[in-house]
């Protein structure tokens, strides 16, 4: 095990001890994730009807708080319809899949999921005529399930927490016929979830379009997706100079931080019961952690509080951010203010971070509880 710093009190950050920034972006990297992909999916998804580059928003007041130059927090609460980076992945493998055959005639497409990957593919699904069942665990809120069902897909509740979800997707698919479109991989099952990955590069070249130039990334965990999709972009574009990238995950599921303790890929175990349910997960995405391994420069995880009072600083600015999308911007300012973090991670007075706020409100009902007024409330009282 290596050492593990408590940060601000209740936090923890690891540097990564197998990080090796002389390692090229080679022909090994470039087989999950790639500038060139990255390119394709950007080209595919701004042909879709409502394509609009989320908004990269500027922090100025928090970026004093924090001690850095600057703050940018990629929003996207208003991607497409769905509140969330996930419509880039899971919509985009679906229609990937479809041109792959040539008909969606037939085509039954499933997953797990802890609310926005699920609802990505439904939506896919409908506007390629695909049918859609979805799987769940017990802790999934009723207003994530009903939104998932609102673009026509079937929503099966299982026991458990995430990772019984993804088992029992993957059974129902052997026994069905069905395809999986996951945003994890697994021995056998990995071509998918490349595609997945690959749309989530959109927020880097959009970003890269909007000016971002940043010196650190701080990025969510989960499964390790988008926190790869961020890493191949900056990695593959700029080497050995690219920003530091801290991956920010909840206390409770962790497993990215573990598996870069235990120097190998590992899983946790536990209800992975948080407030961020959209990075409720145990287990890594193989793939991700291919990238990961040697390429993030720092794991932090952070506990249920610091999401809900970011989303509560963000609210008072006028920002309607989920749970999960502050995870990055809450490792940040806890890290900002723990002078031994700052010191690992090189964060000073000059420091130009790009958080990534990967979704809005997309369950209205929890938003409320926590921040106390509705997201359009808070959006309206902005204006």
């Amino acid at each position: 095990m290596t050492e593990i710093l408590t940060v601000a009190g209740d936090s923890r950050l690891l540097a990564n001890p197998d990080l090796d920034r002389t390692l090229p972006y080679g022909p090994e990297q470039r087989a999950i994730l790639s500038l060139e992909g990255g390119r394709a999916a950007h080209a595919a998804i701004s042909a879709w009807d409502g394509y609009a580059p989320t908004p990269l928003l500027s922090f100025d007041a928090l970026a004093r708080e924090a001690g850095v130059a600057s703050i940018l927090y990629k929003h996207e609460a208003h991607r497409f319809v769905l509140k969330s980076f996930k419509a880039l992945g899971g919509a985009y493998a679906v229609e990937r899949l479809v041109a792959g055959r040539g008909s969606a005639e037939g085509l039954t497409v499933t997953c797990a999921t802890d609310g926005n990957h699920g609802r990505a593919v439904a939506w896919g699904a409908r506007r390629l005529g695909v049918r859609a069942v979805i799987y769940v665990h017990e802790t999934v809120s009723e207003g994530r399930t009903d939104a998932i069902a609102a673009y026509g897909a079937e929503v099966r509740r299982v026991p458990g927490n995430y990772d019984d979800a993804v088992r029992a997707s993957a059974e129902a698919a052997a026994a069905n016929g069905w395809t999986i479109v996951s945003d994890t991989s697994w021995p056998g099952y990995d071509l998918i979830p490349r595609d997945v990955m690959q749309g989530y590069a959109v927020l880097g070249i959009e970003a890269e379009a909007q000016g971002a130039r940043p010196t650190h990334v701080f990025v969510q965990g989960g499964v390790g997706g988008i926190a790869a999709a961020i890493l191949s972009w900056t990695w593959e574009s700029f080497g050995a100079d690219r920003p530091v990238l801290v991956v920010v995950e909840p206390d409770r599921a962790a497993c990215l931080l573990e598996s870069a303790a235990a120097r190998r890929w590992t899983t946790v175990g536990g209800d992975l019961d948080t407030i961020m349910a959209g990075l409720a997960c145990g287990e890594p995405s193989e793939l991700a952690w291919a990238l990961l391994s040697p390429g993030a420069d720092a794991f932090m995880d952070i506990p249920d509080g610091r999401a809900a009072d970011t989303m509560r600083r963000l609210a008072d600015l006028g920002v309607a951010a989920g749970e999960s999308g502050v995870a990055g911007l809450a490792g940040l300012m806890a890290a900002a203010a723990d002078p031994a973090a700052r010191a690992l991670l090189r964060l000073d007075a000059t420091s130009r971070v790009l958080c990534i706020g990967t979704e809005g409100a997309t369950d209205p009902t929890i938003y409320r509880k926590i921040v106390g007024r509705s997201a359009e409330e808070v959006e309206r009282d902005a204006a």
